[in-house]
């Protein structure tokens, strides 16, 4: 038994002049129907309220503004859910809808109480339906594509493997549409490498709003946390049935030799900083060489505005993330330590280790 998570675009729900919406979604039911049926358990994030909404309304392009944005996913999300529930009662498939936004995974009991629904779900035997919840989430509290929700779920539930499910065949060194020297890539096998290809893609889809950036981001988050993640070609309907016998993608990112804990990669991917701590090179050394936690008297200053227990980054000399955590202390208390420093022998523990994570490697 398997446990997937898959991922499936807008561009690919929209449809085409031979395939409806309705037909595309059928096709993938099947799939999801079959691989249930041998005792896999999956869950499905799908795009496609937006654009649905558009086309209800007959709009040719995806509005700009936020509140046509809501407006539009309320018109689409319906429909969508609709579509899927009747493609899988066909098999005798229950659905379940579960929106979420990143404040439901930014908070660690509501990390915690999202796996918990979303493995009741599966233990149930019902497919689970993951959108964003683009009605009513504010702009800074969006994630802007499914691919980052689709990674932070597979840590959620502790996926086997990862399937983004887009509309080119797989990834390349750079975009083929423009560049006729661009290479195939079949195999991602070290972090480095992912981190090189991130930096130089930055395509963007027409109705999507995600493109190979942030699947590349989406496969650096879920193979940190040692799951695998397939990059496959949606647009031919045998695919994803392939895939989930055991069959392999256009492209695949595997695991990270070290993967983080649940907790480590929840702070590394899912917390969304409210301010930041700049430290000393001592202070970098002690957490990436040894494993501590970061001591007051190595922080040289702060940057906004938090209380005690809120996510904040923490930032080398140079100002570069080194690493993110839970402080202990407020911005406030930290400031005042700072024009009244403390004895170096009590120095109070600002962010422990273990609501730590490193998110860097450099030492300056």
């Amino acid at each position: 038994m398997n446990l997937w998570v898959l991922k499936i675009g807008t561009s690919l729900l929209r449809g085409n002049k031979l395939l409806s919406t309705a037909s595309v979604i059928e096709s993938f039911a099947s799939c999801i129907a079959d691989s249930k049926s041998r005792g896999d358990q999956i869950v499905l994030v799908t795009s496609g309220a937006v654009g649905l909404g558009c086309r209800r309304l007959g709009l040719e392009k995806r509005p700009k503004d936020m509140v046509s944005l809501q407006a539009v996913a309320a018109i689409g999300q319906g429909h969508l859910m609709a579509l899927y529930e009747s493609a899988m009662s066909k098999y005798h498939y229950k659905v379940a809808q579960v929106l979420l936004t990143r404040a439901d995974l930014g908070s660690k009991n509501s990390f915690r109480n999202a796996s918990k629904t979303l493995h009741q779900l599966l233990d149930w035997g019902v497919l689970p339906i993951v959108n964003e919840n683009d009605t009513l989430s504010a702009e800074e509290l969006r994630y802007g594509d499914n691919d980052t929700l689709s990674a932070l779920v597979a840590t959620a539930v502790d996926a086997d493997q990862l399937i983004l499910l887009t509309d080119v065949d797989r990834l390349y060194s750079s975009n083929p549409k423009i560049d006729s020297k661009a290479k195939p890539i079949t195999e991602i096998h070290h972090p480095n490498e992912l981190k090189t290809l991130e930096a130089s893609q930055s395509s963007i889809s027409e109705w999507g709003t995600g493109g190979i950036q942030t699947k590349l981001a989406a496969a650096r988050i879920a193979t940190a946390s040692g799951i695998k993640v397939q990059l496959a070609d949606g647009r031919d309907p045998k695919m994803l049935g392939a895939l989930l016998k055991g069959s392999r993608g256009g492209t695949i990112f595997h695991p990270h030799p070290q993967p983080l804990a649940s907790r480590k990669s929840w702070l590394a991917h899912a917390i969304v900083p409210v301010g930041s701590v700049l430290i000393d090179s001592g202070a970098c050394i002690a957490l990436q060489k040894k494993g501590a936690s970061l001591l007051q008297v190595g922080i040289q200053n702060v940057e906004g505005n938090f209380e005690a227990n809120q996510p904040v980054k923490i930032l080398n000399k140079k100002g570069e993330e080194l690493a993110r955590g839970i402080s202990s202390l407020s911005s406030k208390e930290i400031q005042n330590s700072l024009l009244n420093p403390p004895n170096l022998r009590c120095s109070p523990v600002v962010i422990h280790r273990d609501v730590l994570v490193l998110t860097a490697n450099s030492l300056d």
